[in-house]
């Protein structure tokens, strides 16, 4: 199965905002399904822009997106925590920051700041 490094975003009781994490997320054979953190991700039906996959136990609702290279993933404001398994990877790969291997969280400005870009 394919694996990727990704932001995962639980969105909680707001539904626009919520908990987020860079980490390695592995995908079913048709890419569909994903899979985090012992968790079972499957497409929602109905995301309203804001969701766009669905825990298949709980019902919770996530965001689930590749990582931005400028490190803008959240929709506003917000903390992103970084796994250990993939922060070397990630601030080398992904952000070209290998002397950032040691941060385990970053601020994002969010997508909706202007000063984000």
């Amino acid at each position: 199965m394919r694996s990727e490094i990704m932001y995962v975003e639980l969105k909680g009781t707001s539904g626009v905002t919520g908990d987020a994490r860079i980490g390695l997320v592995t995908f079913s054979k048709t890419g569909k399904t994903m899979y985090f953190d012992g968790r079972t991700l499957e497409p929602a039906r109905d995301g309203g822009g804001k969701i766009n996959h669905v825990d298949a136990d709980t019902g919770e609702e996530f965001w689930v997106s590749g990582c931005k290279k400028a490190g803008g993933d959240t929709l506003y404001p917000g903390t992103i925590k970084i796994d250990a398994d993939v922060r070397e990877e990630y601030w080398r790969d992904i952000r070209h920051e290998p002397g950032r291997a040691t941060e385990t969280t970053i601020r994002s400005l969010g997508k909706h700041n202007k000063h984000s870009q």
